[in-house]
């Protein structure tokens, strides 16, 4: 497929090298592409991104996402899955932007034409693109009102090796709440553990 990753920081570069290692076509998207020349990567402003896209990925922070996607416009997103990853915390790590609400329900409040499904935002880059390299299973959460866009992504986490068994849709957008707010924990975790190349696993009984 022909994805578009919104942003060039960590979060995009890791996905767009997990992705075209497993043939798709991708392209980052940048306000200043001139100065994104040293990336490995394909680099295109934001509205040409978006054209190319297929699938686009919102992995810009998540205090700007909104503004950031209005300066593209609805009319360019309009039908165009979008799979939000971002996360609006303070500079310090200690407060949530969204904290009645979550970025991805605000995203699809403002492009109601845009299929928005958010996934990977419990973890950091590293394990985004490379969950086998932990010491055992892990989840990864899907939030979204369209059931074929979380399908689709599906197909696209399996992509970067999680299968299905690590999968979790767990409802509508409004449970985007949870993945993002997730994120003070993470960090609490994250000190703990004194790294950031972690993640969480949904253990239930055997079943009968």
């Amino acid at each position: 497929m022909r994805i578009g990753l919104l942003g060039t920081g960590n979060v995009a570069r890791a996905l767009a090298h997990g992705w075209r290692a497993a043939g798709h076509d991708v392209l980052l998207g940048s306000r200043h592409p001139e100065e994104r020349t040293d990336l490995g990567l394909p680099v295109a402003g934001l509205n040409e991104t978006a054209a190319h896209a297929e699938v686009l990925v919102n992995a810009t922070p998540g205090t700007v996402s909104v503004d950031v996607l209005r300066s593209i416009g609805a009319p360019a997103l309009a039908g165009t899955l979008l799979i939000d990853v971002g996360v609006g915390l303070s500079d310090d790590f200690t407060e949530l932007s969204h904290p009645n609400s979550s970025l991805a329900e605000q995203i699809q409040e403002a492009f109601p034409l845009t299929p928005v499904v958010k996934t990977l935002c419990t973890m950091d880059s590293t394990v985004m693109v490379a969950p086998d390299d932990l010491h055992g299973p892990s989840t990864v959460f899907l939030s979204g009102d369209d059931a074929e866009a979380k399908r689709t992504t599906g197909r696209l986490l399996t992509d970067l090796g999680w299968p299905s068994s690590a999968q979790l849709d767990i409802g509508g957008i409004t449970t985007a709440r949870g993945q993002e707010h997730f994120a003070l924990l993470f960090m609490g975790i994250a000190n703990g553990l004194g790294s950031h190349t972690f993640n969480i696993n949904v253990v239930t009984r055997p079943s009968a």
